[in-house]
């Protein structure tokens, strides 16, 4: 039963397509049940399709069919059984929002695993809605020249096929990105018999000979039926991620306030069901703005917080690494400085205890230190610094930091003694100034002497 699933919508349609020949004329069971019952179980067999699908575009696409056969539905109702006029606007609207699904949905059919970015829902929405919306109302008069009645039908009648056009657009691009494939050549088919039958329509409506049930309204049918085999082809192993163009998304929202400019030049120029998507697409365009600012500060915020130690607030052990990288460029040297007698201390009065004292203690250090030394807590009561400037300059900065430490720590009542021992290696090209200062620290610790150089390597 799960895998007649895919073959349930292309088999319904050929029984529907063989039915039409021998009866040509309008039925309730064949053009308003049978044909909406096929979309329908296009949509169950995209959802029931195989795991190894992008759960995101298995949601999109069936979102997308289901507006679209809202629409259907509605109009294939309308004409057997009396509806209210504003039924039939409600009928375009869902047709209209098949797009910005799919185009959600067409560039992940090829990937599986991404999460949904907001960005990506935004932009399926300003590219679907937005440029295809103003596409149509800058031709809709050379395509419809005495449109004056109407007008609202033949937008829509010409707002399909150039969505269908930015959808074959996106397609093709799948294709190239992912390489031809039985899933992408099902896909892309499927849209550009859509789109096909988007165009007949057109003309049939333009040359006002359009009639309901006819055999071309089975194009949209045969489109959405290779676009549910797709889901069910082998996928591609490819990692490659691909959205919507950026130039695209700039080009709709550039072209929607001059929409706008235009019709507050020349009021009534465009009906409002021109000019609420134009107003639409920049409001979107605004929220996309506002998450793109919100992501571009988290991310500088995880930056930050990835190269800083949470406890006193200094750079971290991965801050000051990437910082040796530029000291080979420029004079200075490298100090390693680890507390005296600060075990006892933690052990007696405890690690809340001992965390006042190592931030008491990077206060003092930070403070001996000049402007634009590199202070960092490298874990435990270990600290580095990298700090610019000559050789004597240097190694005066580093009993500068052991004086620091010379006299007690007050610290809620209690009166504490710790010393640091300081590793001192001056930068002389080499790449192992870690390693010598941290010799150079513990030669300190060993002989009681403070601080400790390391000789130069040649």
């Amino acid at each position: 039963m799960y895998r007649t699933l895919k073959w349930l919508p292309p088999t319904l349609l050929a029984l529907h397509l063989a039915l039409k020949a021998i009866s040509p004329g309008r039925s309730i069971w064949l053009d308003l049940i049978l044909y909406n019952l096929i979309w329908a179980l296009a949509v169950i067999s995209i959802s029931q399709s195989p795991l190894t699908n992008d759960p995101v575009a298995i949601a999109a696409a069936c979102l997308a069919i289901t507006f679209w056969g809202a629409g259907s539905a509605i109009n294939s109702y309308g004409d057997f059984y009396p509806l209210p006029e504003a039924t039939n606007t409600l009928a375009l609207i869902s047709y209209s929002l098949f797009y910005p699904c799919a185009l959600v949905a067409i560039p992940r059919i090829s990937t599986r695993g991404r999460a949904l970015n907001p960005i990506e829902a935004l932009d399926g929405a300003i590219f679907g809605l937005g440029i295809s919306s103003i596409a149509t109302a800058l031709t809709i008069r050379q395509v419809f020249p005495d449109a004056i009645e109407n007008l609202s039908e033949q937008f829509f009648s010409l707002l399909f096929p150039i969505g269908d056009l930015l959808l074959l657009t996106v397609a093709l691009a799948t294709m190239i990105t992912y390489r031809l494939s039985l899933r992408s050549l099902f896909l892309s088919l499927g849209i550009a018999i859509f789109a096909t039958a988007d165009l007949i329509y057109l003309w049939l409506v333009m040359e006002g000979i359009y009639k309901f049930g006819q055999l071309s309204d089975n194009g949209w049918l045969l489109g959405i039926a290779l676009i549910a085999l797709a889901f069910w082809s082998p996928t591609t192993t490819s990692v490659k991620e691909m959205g919507i163009h950026p130039a695209f998304i700039t080009i709709s929202i550039f072209i929607s306030p001059a929409l706008l400019a235009l019709s507050a030049l020349r009021p009534g120029l465009f009906p409002i069901f021109v000019i609420a998507p134009a107003v639409a697409t920049l409001f979107l365009a605004f929220i996309r703005m506002s998450i793109v600012i919100r992501q571009a500060r988290n991310l500088g915020e995880e930056k930050v917080l990835a190269r800083t130690d949470e406890l006193t607030g200094l750079p971290n052990r991965r801050r000051l690494v990437a910082e040796l990288g530029q000291l080979s460029k420029s004079e200075g040297a490298l100090l390693l400085l680890d507390l005296d007698n600060f075990k006892p201390v933690n052990d007696e009065y405890g690690h809340e205890f001992g965390n006042l004292v190592l931030q008491q203690v990077a206060q003092r250090f930070s403070r001996s230190l000049p402007t634009g030394a590199i202070l960092a807590r490298l874990g435990g009561d270990e600290f580095g610094v990298i700090i610019e400037g000559s050789y004597e300059q240097t190694l005066e900065s580093a009993y500068a930091l052991a004086a620091t430490l010379s006299y007690p720590i007050h610290i809620a009542g209690k009166s504490l003694k710790i010393g640091v021992s300081i590793g001192h290696v001056y930068a002389d090209g080499n790449s192992n100034l870690l390693e010598r200062a941290d010799a150079a620290m513990y030669e300190a610790k060993r002989t009681g002497t403070g601080v400790a150089q390391s000789q130069t390597t040649s």
